[in-house]
């Protein structure tokens, strides 16, 4: 049973109401709050900014107090500021008429070449001829990475030949800082570069330099984001390798299209830290500069918040209403359930999967047993192999299990099963005891070619070698000696795309009528560009310089799709946001090149719309996807409606008058281009539209529909007759549950298809006609 959209609204208020007064018995510390207060009303920042210093000063003494406290101003695109408040002033701000919401100031963390081949991209067609998509267009697209800066001499951000001037709408601007030049910096590649460290220094203090290294400008340390602009835009850069592995063409989804970089994230402890006040303000500069697409490759861990108690949320809201793409990662929580952020339906949302090149490396044991592991070797290494037993308690490969005897020369072969810990903790053991090298075997399910640089050489096995290695070692009457070669790099020899065990799944718990994430895209090995004075595994130890590095993660895939976004922008300008996302969903394909499923990396089974949403991205197909289901602004307000906000709020968000329907209504209808129930108890009908964008006016579409199990799908009508003089037509699709379930989803599809587009929906439904069990079964999946 739905909840009434007054006890939504209850709960919202609740849930305020108890962040704010959580540190009450602490009201005199101070931290970094938000303050939110919807559309800009004015067009003019300086006015803007008065306006919230005012407000800001009804909770201090004086004026004086209040600028001290002032962060940022937030008075472009949307209204807010931030500023250090204690509980109390928070509290008394959140219950101000004009205040949106109120909310601490979190700390985000980042979701950290033959990619775009292998996603139809290439560089060169079969003749040897440069391929005209990618170099063609780009020229007037922005793209913003908001990230850890940027390394600007790579040559992934040099100037494209015959690259235009910069767009004339283009109001943005390169900041000088520490190491960062903007005359010798940004170019027509570059043509932006920002950076915000006042959330950071509040929340975790002065920048360190010294013991911490990070520049204070745009200039990136960490590495994440000048990987990630690379491969989102990266201009085309031959011969790009980690010492040879990998080796290939370099370059962006959309080489040609401009790069502004919104540094967001800083180095704490060598991990990127990013605070929602630092992420507003650069949402607020970005819109006000004129980027076309925003990548943002950070987010928290659920459980979530509201959705207006979320800097990326609300950041990427009016993002779409100024028309700009806003992607986000979803995470690297995976493989469980239900996990999944950065769920907001105005945004997309992106899982990561492999692609079809492997890095094998192969041991040889006593010069006649031969063994193919996976690993990045750059050079022969010859030892002796022992198994982890010899030299930690148990055989648990972690630092205070080890007995303290040095493993000099010594290869360990560790078993993920043993401690069930993860790779990087027997690296660090390794690496510790002075061993080696390391051969790490694990189970087959969490194995989809996560090989990524580490801090000693790593040869990945499933348990199945492992076993057979370890054997070896006993039966042996002396400790083997090993022999592991450089490794190769080979391409289509493996089933791909495969889901990344750790990419987070869905369903949304805050939105379960939308499906999330929407689609998935290379985020595993993936090779870009890297600042030489930055090591490849961030330690101080590790003295290798390189300019191209192995990452994996959300993170990575992130920018992919963002690099495509950034392409389709360039060909169809006029497409919004929401077209933007339809047509790379609905032409997303979830076969494998073998004509498999996908697999679900983390287990043995075929994945589903909770691992790869629509499905693998398929950039070249999605610039003709036919027809387009284009979520409007009525969409988003009906959506702020059934989630609780009142009329008075989301006039504030919107800057429209808007009238909500009484009582509660499924979200299922909005006009997304997938389709999710999570509540069937009878016969629903939904609504969707679509808009003919196909080069032939006059066209003729026919739906064929797979049925989840246990749900009739009635479509009408089941023929979609388009002409010059009709673009748009809606369609209804009835579920009747016709069997008892609870406690499970079920999933289909709906295509249409006129003989040369296929236009595919998912079908996900839950069913619930079972009754009389316990209640959070019935609640689990209800918007609050």
């Amino acid at each position: 049973m739905a909840l009434p959209t007054y006890h939504i609204q209850c709960l919202l208020g609740i849930f305020l109401a108890l962040s704010l007064c959580f540190l009450h018995s602490t009201s005199t510390t101070s931290h970094v709050y938000i303050v939110y207060l919807g559309l800009s009303q004015s067009q003019d920042p300086i006015f803007a900014s008065k306006s919230h210093l005012q407000l800001l000063t009804n909770v201090f003494s004086s004026k004086e107090e209040a600028k001290h406290s002032l962060l940022y101003s937030y008075k472009h695109s949307f209204s807010g500021f931030s500023a250090m408040l204690n509980s109390s002033q928070a509290a008394t701000l959140a219950s101000t008429e004009e205040v949106v919401s109120v909310f601490q100031s979190r700390t985000l963390k980042l979701h950290t070449t033959r990619s775009w081949d292998f996603l139809g991209l290439t560089l060169y067609n079969a003749e040897n001829v440069v391929s005209p998509v990618q170099l063609a267009y780009g020229d007037d697209v922005v793209v913003g990475i908001f990230d850890t800066g940027v390394w600007p001499e790579s040559k992934s951000f040099h100037e494209e030949p015959r690259m235009g001037p910069i767009p004339s709408r283009w109001k943005g601007a390169c900041i000088a800082g520490e190491k960062f030049d903007p005359e010798k910096a940004c170019n027509r590649k570059l043509i932006g570069a920002r950076y915000y460290i006042k959330g950071f220094e509040q929340t975790f203090g002065p920048l360190n330099t010294s013991g911490n290294p990070e520049y204070r400008s745009a200039r990136d340390f960490l590495g994440h984001g000048t990987h990630t602009a690379s491969t989102a835009v990266g201009s085309i850069v031959k011969n790009a390798s980690f010492f040879g592995i990998g080796q290939g063409t370099a370059r962006g989804g959309a080489p040609r299209a401009r790069l502004a970089v919104y540094k967001t994230c800083w180095g704490k402890s060598l991990e990127g830290m990013c605070t929602e006040a630092d992420i507003l303000a650069a949402f607020d500069d970005a819109l006000s500069d004129g980027v076309n697409v925003i990548s943002a490759s950070f987010g928290s861990t659920p459980p979530l918040l509201p959705f207006f108690v979320s800097s990326a949320d609300i950041g990427s809201f009016h993002a779409a209403q100024n028309g700009v793409s806003a992607v986000f990662s979803a995470g690297n929580d995976g493989p469980d359930p239900s996990l999944v952020t950065n769920v907001a339906p105005w945004s997309l949302c992106v899982a990561a999967s492999s692609i079809d090149r492997t890095l094998p490396a192969e041991l040889v044991l006593d010069g006649n047993v031969s063994i193919t592991g996976e690993g990045i070797i750059t050079e022969v290494i010859k030892g002796r192999v022992v198994k982890a037993d010899i030299y930690f308690a148990n055989g648990i490969c972690e630092s205070e299990y080890w007995n303290q005897k040095p493993t000099v020369g010594r290869v360990i072969l560790c078993f993920s099963t043993s401690g069930q810990l993860p790779v990087e903790f027997a690296q660090a053991a390794v690496k510790t005891a002075k061993g080696l090298g390391l051969i790490f075997a694990e189970p087959l399910s969490t194995q989809t070619a996560d090989v990524d640089v580490a801090i000693i050489p790593t040869v990945y096995v499933d348990i199945a070698q492992g076993t057979r290695i370890g054997n070896y070692i006993t039966e042996s009457p002396k400790f083997p000696i090993i022999q592991i070669a450089p490794s190769k790099t080979m391409i289509r020899r493996l089933p791909a795309p495969a889901v990344a065990y750790f990419s987070s799944r869905g369903p949304s718990t805050t939105s379960p009528d939308i499906l999330k994430p929407d689609v998935t895209a290379p985020g595993i090995s993936i090779l870009a560009a890297w600042p030489p004075a930055t090591p490849p595994t961030l330690l101080p130890k590790d003295n290798r310089s390189v300019s191209w590095n192995f990452q994996s993660g959300t993170s990575m895939s992130c920018p992919h799709v963002s690099g495509a976004v950034a392409l389709i922008k360039s060909v169809r300008p006029n497409w919004s946001p929401a077209a933007i996302r339809s047509a790379l969903m609905t032409t997303a394909y979830t076969k494998d090149t073998t004509l498999d499923t996908i697999l679900s990396g983390g287990s043995t089974k075929g994945s589903d719309p909770f691992d790869i949403g629509a499905g693998h991205i398929n950039p070249l197909k999605a610039l003709d996807p036919g027809l387009v289901y284009d979520t409007k602004p009525s969409d988003y307000i009906l959506f702020l409606c059934n989630i609780g906000y009142t009329q008075q709020q989301i006039k504030r968000i919107t800057g429209t008058n808007v009238s909500c329907p009484h009582g509660y209504r499924s979200n299922a209808n909005i006009n997304y281009p997938s389709i999710t129930v999570s509540n069937l108890q009878s016969s629903t009908t939904i609504k969707r539209t679509v808009r003919n964008v196909g080069c032939k006016k006059n066209a003729v579409y026919f739906a064929t529909v797979v049925e989840p199990n246990g749900v009739e799908v009635l479509i009408w009508p089941s023929i979609l007759i388009f002409s010059s003089f009709k673009d748009e037509i809606s369609y209804y699709v009835t579920l009747n549950p016709v069997k008892k379930s609870q406690g499970r989803y079920d999933f289909g599809e709906i295509v249409w298809s006129d003989g040369l587009h296929s236009v595919r929906s998912p079908l996900v439904v839950f069913v619930n006609t079972t009754f009389g069990v316990p209640s959070y079964f019935n609640d689990s999946y209800k918007s609050i």
